[in-house]
């Protein structure tokens, strides 16, 4: 056993290195041992009927058009111009004009008691029709991946926006003392990178935690060898002490009483999170219901568990990412979008199913809000090759009109909320705003969008700017 440990001595040789983007967390500005501790969990201010969230977000931008939202039209018109009667509109590359409609290669049927139409690529998926609300007018203006990203995350097109999982948390704090509150699941790199999970101009303690793939999802979690838990606690009392004595003296330094306080949560992470990570525990059949041996889904279905065992823990909010910029392709279809949806959604399609038979046979799905879309949908014309990256099988980047689809926590299942016009180019019919979305799952979670806000810079800042409304909470949950 040490005797009169430094603090240099307790880093360099309790093993507590976790990454940038963790101890980035750990060591925020604001003090989890301050008198008020930020991460508390906290009331919310209205009836709620989430607790936890997990957002399956598909990088790179679904197409609305093979997947959820089914349009004959553009298979009667493939090949054909574009009808003068839809107008025009900005793309990224492609000059919507001057590009020829491309139909879907896609089957859709009906399926459930509703008879909601779902394509092909999701035969899993399609056998919960009755459970998952789908909209089909989602909209925004950001028609480049950043902007995108940034409007589904932050809420906003620029970066430097809190996150809606920062948000999230700032709002209700945390339910476990020993994970994070907020975990990020990634396949790999991502187009706008860790701003999307960032708490922007929020304290650094409410950012999202990457959680990487893997036996060990947070690097040097494990105590280092040599070292009893009991001689780690003794060691961290000690220092805790120590520490304690040189802060009665600077009581005003929030950076030294979260660094205090982070070796405590560091601690708790030690024993919690080797724990979490071991999937091995879990039965065979739980393994096989989420695909997680199959070679084609192991790595998808993988996180897709690793997020129903986080919301269990009291994770508050969770989101998994298919699709990388490194290593594996996104669903970013500007060269041969069916091929491309084909391989992507046969990796998603099993776990996502998984994941809602799983949660509602533990009786999380009551609970816990699960949202599936990426950041915009794709055109109903050929994307070509204006890109140089592009080919006349692939479809450009469309935020005029797109879907995502929500689950559990109170949403009735089988509703079809809001329509595109006739071939899929614009919301025509309920249209929602990122705003409105926003602020329907604040709501959901008993937070109200125009009272959730933090000062700064002069000025009061909330997730939902100026804008947004809760109407699409009602077309979610009657009947």
């Amino acid at each position: 056993m040490w005797t009169d440990p430094t603090r240099r001595d307790f880093l360099s040789r309790s093993g507590l290195g976790f990454g940038s983007v963790a101890l980035s967390y750990l060591l925020g500005g604001v003090s989890r041992a301050a008198s008020t501790n930020p991460l508390a969990a906290r009331k919310p201010p209205l009836p709620a009927t989430v607790k936890n969230v997990i957002f399956l977000f598909m990088h790179g931008g679904p197409s609305h058009l093979d997947t959820f939202d089914p349009k004959p039209l553009i298979n009667q018109l493939d090949g054909k111009p574009v009808p003068e009667s839809f107008g025009d509109v900005q793309l990224q590359f492609s000059k919507f004009r001057e590009m020829p409609i491309l139909g879907s290669r896609r089957t859709f049927a009906r399926y459930g008691q509703s008879g909601m139409e779902i394509s092909d690529l999701f035969p899993h998926l399609a056998q919960h029709a009755d459970s998952i609300a789908v909209i089909r007018s989602m909209q925004h203006d950001g028609f480049t991946h950043t902007a995108a990203l940034n409007w589904l995350n932050n809420g906003w097109p620029r970066l430097g926006r809190p996150s809606f999982g920062s948000w999230v948390v700032y709002g209700l704090g945390s339910e476990s003392d020993s994970l994070p509150a907020f975990v990020v699941l990634l396949e790999g790199g991502i187009k706008s990178g860790p701003p999307v999970y960032g708490s922007g101009f929020l304290p650094a303690a409410y950012q999202g935690t990457v959680l990487r793939n893997g036996p060990a999802p947070i690097l040097n979690a494990r105590r280092p060898d040599g070292i009893s838990s009991e001689g780690q606690r003794e060691l961290l009392d000690n220092l805790k002490w120590f520490n304690e004595r040189h802060l009665e003296s600077r009581a005003d330094d929030s950076n030294l009483a979260a660094r205090i306080a982070s070796y405590e949560l560091a601690f708790r992470m030690q024993m919690a999170v080797p724990e979490l990570a071991d999937l091995t525990k879990e039965t065979e059949a739980t393994r096989r219901l989420y695909g997680v041996d199959d070679r084609r889904t192991s790595d998808f279905g993988s996180r897709c568990l690793l997020a129903r065992r986080l919301v269990e823990r009291g994770v508050r909010f969770v989101q998994v990412w298919s699709g990388s910029t490194t290593g594996t392709s996104d669903w970013d279809g500007h060269k041969q979008c069916d091929k491309n949806h084909v391989e992507i959604a046969g990796r998603v399609d099993r776990p996502i199913a998984g994941l809602l038979a799983d949660l509602k046979s533990r009786g999380l799905l009551d609970s816990t809000l699960v949202i599936w879309g990426g950041e915009f949908g794709r055109t109903p014309t050929s994307d070509g090759s204006l890109n140089g990256g592009g080919d006349s099988l692939g479809r450009d980047h469309n935020p005029y009109g797109f879907t995502i689809w929500m689950a559990g926590g109170g949403v009735r299942g089988g509703k079809v909320i809001g329509r595109t016009d006739e071939i899929g180019l614009r919301a025509v019919e309920d249209p929602v705003h990122v705003h409105d979305l926003h602020a329907t799952m604040l709501r959901m979670l008993g937070l109200d969008h125009e009272k959730l806000t933090y000062f700064f810079q002069g000025r009061d800042f909330r997730l939902t700017d100026v804008h947004g409304n809760t109407d699409l909470v009602k077309r979610l949950t009657r009947s």
